[in-house]
């Protein structure tokens, strides 16, 4: 089992930066990390993924050269960087995990671990 939580969201102004924290507890070892975001109305969608050595990272290209994932092993904690953000990045952010990697995670049902979420909301 591994448990998460989101930290660090707020309102903010279109071209304003902002960073979310989750930390995670439980069965941490060799697990992916990733993030998610809802906007009102539409589906969950991927944001960004990180392998366990933080080595490989994968975005959606929505959020491509704008927002950074990593991650500090020794605190049990990802991290996504969100630079330049826009109007269409408001949405509630979820962090996930999973152990190992698959074929498929982009798609939310790969990830059985989830935290509980975080609103973003950027004004224009």
């Amino acid at each position: 089992q591994v448990q998460l939580v989101e930290s660090g969201g707020g309102l903010v102004q279109a071209g304003d930066s902002l960073r979310l924290s989750c930390a995670a507890s439980g069965r941490t070892f060799s697990t992916y990390m990733g993030w998610f975001r809802q906007a009102p109305g539409k589906a969950r969608e991927f944001v960004a993924r990180i392998s366990w050595s933080g080595g490989t990272t994968y975005y959606a290209d929505s959020v491509q050269d704008r927002f950074t994932i990593s991650r500090d092993n020794a605190k049990n904690t990802v991290y996504l960087q969100m630079n330049s953000l826009k109007p269409e990045d408001t949405a509630v952010y979820y962090c996930a995990a999973r152990v190992g990697v698959l074929a498929t995670m982009e798609r939310e049902r790969a990830w059985p671990y989830w935290g509980q979420g975080t609103q973003v909301t950027v004004s224009s």
